[in-house]
């Protein structure tokens, strides 16, 4: 008897890998560093670019160690919350219709969720943690769900929702 794997990709298995895909590329520091030089944040399309690179992520000896680890665990946590929150939101009982606008948005808002709590958490690791410093750090991921998490919901679209039979 063969076995043969599920040609179904689920929701949650492709918000996830866009929400890798845009983690890796966008919050790289070579990214990032070309969007703060060549973005003018006063304009809507620098300060999107410049957006972009908010989950960054880098090995940067000059900082502290705790700073790095910080950015890079929020990197890390985005990724992670975002299957956390989509599996939540798009679980088997649901049913297995596809391409809904519900998930849309369940993928974008699980991006938004996931966003502001790996800005909340990751903000009381770094060197100047505050109580203030973790709830500017919340409102900046969510903002960056808000804006780009649409690509994760895209990403969503027209797959099944839980467990592919």
């Amino acid at each position: 008897m063969v076995l043969t794997a599920s040609r179904y990709r689920t929701a949650t298995g492709a918000g996830v890998i866009a929400a890798l895909i845009l983690v890796l590329v966008f919050g790289s520091p070579v990214y990032r560093d070309w969007a703060h030089d060549n973005a003018d944040p006063n304009t809507a399309g620098g300060w999107f670019l410049n957006l972009l690179a908010w989950p960054a992520w880098s090995f940067d000896a000059d900082k502290s160690v705790q700073d790095v680890l910080a950015a890079d665990l929020k990197a890390i946590l985005v990724v992670v919350f975002t299957a956390l929150f989509l599996a939540l939101t798009t679980g088997a009982q649901l049913g297995a219709a596809r391409g809904t606008f519900s998930q849309l948005i369940a993928g974008w808002s699980g991006y938004i969720f996931a966003g502001a709590l790996a800005g909340l958490l990751t903000a009381f690791i770094r060197s100047d943690a505050s109580l203030l410093g973790g709830f500017q750090a919340a409102g900046t991921g969510a903002i960056y769900g808000l804006f780009v998490g649409w690509i994760v919901g895209v990403a969503t679209l027209g797959h099944r929702r839980g467990s592919a039979p």
